[in-house]
């Protein structure tokens, strides 16, 4: 087993530049043309391979933070969320994008959904975030026992 601040040591110097939409990506409920998987230590992380849409994908995950709080019930964005609130802002934003603006794609890809909203809006605060945030909200993880909810 590898000692956690070793591990956050290495990932740092193998990831450079860690995708923010990670933990979807690693749960297989999303895709990117962009990721690029390295493997540390027996555990899997995700890096985006293209700078400038790093900073696209950054300020979108950051849109959903904010603009998901009160229907989410939280007070503060800006905190480091639990888990299970990142999955549900993750994974609900990503399925309430790909239903705005990519209906009849399998899953969710997270540059593609990107593109597409600064296509559609110029300016990804321009979107819709109501109905977005109610993919957010009718996102259910899995239970303990591995089953989805």
């Amino acid at each position: 087993m590898v000692d956690e601040t070793a591990f956050r040591h290495i990932r740092g110097e193998i990831n450079r530049l860690p995708c923010v939409f990670e933990r979807a990506l690693l749960a297989r409920h999303a895709v990117c043309e962009l990721a690029v998987g390295h493997q540390i230590a027996e555990r899997e992380t995700v890096a985006c391979s293209q700078p400038a849409a790093h900073a696209d994908c950054a300020r979108m995950e950051e849109l959903l933070r904010r603009k998901s709080a009160f229907a989410l019930g939280l007070t503060a964005t800006e905190r480091i969320l639990p888990h299970a609130m990142m999955m549900r802002i993750q994974c609900g934003g990503l399925d309430g994008l790909k239903t705005l603006l990519d209906p009849d794609a399998l899953a969710p890809n997270a540059r593609r959904l990107v593109r597409l909203a600064l296509e559609r809006c110029g300016d990804l605060g321009e979107l819709p975030f109501s109905e977005i945030v109610q993919g957010m909200a009718a996102w259910k993880g899995r239970r303990h026992g591995g089953e989805p909810r």
